[in-house]
């Protein structure tokens, strides 16, 4: 019996096959239609490269090999790639933005064997017509020397420069995104011909983001009915177009700073010293400032700082049913060397403790403290505060009232301006004696927790960096 079965279910069985062969051309069909062909996509770098001051005379130069020096395969998460990392057509770019910059006349060098080929059919050919017809064929013109060699390359290929993510799952459901930083660099050098002097060399470098973002969810919503899904994006920004913006801004570079060494000069005496060389010599003074990953590290913050802060603050003693109460505090901070991590702060305020409906009391303190800055130079910045001070409750001071304290706080600033800069932060302070209510009970003494926040001010600006010489 179980036979006979098999053997009336095998036909269907291969006409389901059929079936499901004759359907894979129509599944595999595309949802869009192609994109047709178009020009190049341009990279930003671009538009501040056709905007280079008009020359005096073009410039011919010559570029032999402009090639992939860091000798980098892709990076690959299994296994080995064979893929080099960055594009093998450098000299390419390098071309059409010389060409683009309107300031040099390049000639074919990289292929020259090529020419010269060419060059000799077309000599034989007018030899050969000319022993058959009689007729004079002329010459053929001279080929252009270069007065300049641009040499150079890419020579550097930095993966996982910086790497993070953050996600959140909750119950099935949840999101994450991930990023990742690489860095290119380009060494662009111009030569002299008739003396083998290097007369100037520059270098630019590109970041090249990747980032992968994704959702999904996961979760019984009926017994036995489990609804799964997900959904997200990966975008990787193409290696090509990254060396594409470097050398282009190598060639940029290189114009201003041959305009500035008077290798080449603009069309118009006015052009020298005009708007774009201008902005090109404020860009190269901020760089000086510029770490490896990005971030701009100068002096910002002045020598002396005055701010002024509001606090709420948590009684914590003797009595019960303690209260958030309002306090201020002016401080003054001073630090002889802006860079250094340490400034002394003069701190000056007034509080009110409270507890319950039957202690409510305004005290005054002045207290000295040193603070340390973690990242001194950056507009943002943790901060951790200790010291010491004396407190005496309002509208009394003797020598019985007024008691001494230990204080300790940490806190954020960040800087809108140069000299104004907003801050949050905690802090306790904790009294040598138990007398601060008036109630000696337990074992511990007297405090309160503070959270404040902050406004600074600083007086005196930072020293700014002298202009570069014009030359």
């Amino acid at each position: 019996m179980p036979h006979l079965v098999c053997r009336r279910l095998l036909p269907v069985f291969w006409l389901l096959l059929l079936g499901i062969t004759g359907c894979a051309p129509y599944l595999h069909q595309q949802f869009t239609a192609p994109d047709r062909a178009r020009l190049g996509a341009e990279v930003r770098a671009g538009g501040a490269l056709r905007g280079l001051p008009v020359p005096k005379d073009r410039l011919v130069v010559a570029v032999y090999k402009f090639r992939d020096q860091t000798g980098q395969y892709k990076p690959a998460q299994n296994g080995s790639s064979f893929s080099t990392a960055v594009t093998q057509g450098a000299t390419s770019i390098l071309l059409r933005a010389l060409e683009e910059s309107r300031w040099f006349n390049p000639i074919e060098r990289e292929n020259l064997g090529n020419l010269l080929n060419e060059r000799k059919i077309i000599r034989s050919s007018r030899a050969e017509y000319q022993e058959l017809t009689g007729d004079r064929q002329p010459a053929l013109p001279s080929l252009l020397f270069a007065g300049v060699i641009l040499e150079g390359g890419i020579i550097s290929y930095d993966a996982n420069l910086i790497t993070g993510g953050a996600g959140l799952r909750y119950f099935g459901a949840g999101a994450s995104g991930q990023y990742r930083q690489d860095r290119v660099t380009v060494y662009l050098r111009a030569i002299s011909t008739s003396t083998g002097e290097i007369l100037k060399t520059v270098y630019t470098s590109k970041t090249i983001l990747s980032q992968q973002v994704d959702a999904s969810l996961f979760r019984f919503v009926n017994f036995k009915r489990l609804l799964e899904t997900e959904t997200g994006f990966t975008y990787n920004e193409p290696t090509e177009m990254a060396v594409k913006e470097a050398i282009e801004k190598s060639v940029e570079a290189l114009v201003y700073e041959g305009i500035q060494d008077r290798l080449w000069a603009p069309l118009h005496d006015a052009d020298r010293n005009g708007l774009a060389v201008t902005q090109y010599l404020q860009e190269k003074k901020e760089n000086q400032h510029i770490d490896v990953l990005g971030r701009t590290d100068r002096e910002r913050r002045g020598s002396m700082g005055v701010g002024l802060s509001a606090a709420s603050i948590r009684y914590n003693g003797d009595l019960s049913s303690p209260r958030l109460r309002p306090g201020g505090e002016l401080t003054i901070r001073y630090s002889p060397n802006p860079n250094n991590r340490f400034s002394a702060a003069l701190n000056l305020g007034r509080f009110e403790l409270g507890a319950g409906d039957f202690y409510r009391q305004t005290f005054n303190y002045a207290e000295l403290c040193a603070q340390y800055r973690l990242f001194p130079r950056d507009r943002f910045t943790p901060y951790a505060l200790a010291g010491a001070g004396i407190t005496s409750p309002d509208r009394t001071i003797n020598s019985k009232s007024v008691q001494g304290q230990l204080m300790a706080g940490v806190g954020l600033e960040m800087l809108v301006t140069d000299q104004l800069g907003l801050g949050l932060g905690a802090d306790a302070h904790y009294y040598m004696t138990d007398r601060l209510d008036n109630v000696r009970l337990g074992k511990y003494n007297d405090s309160y927790w503070a959270l404040r926040a902050s406004v600074v001010f600083y007086l005196s600006r930072r020293e700014r960096v002298a202009p570069l010489p014009q030359r």
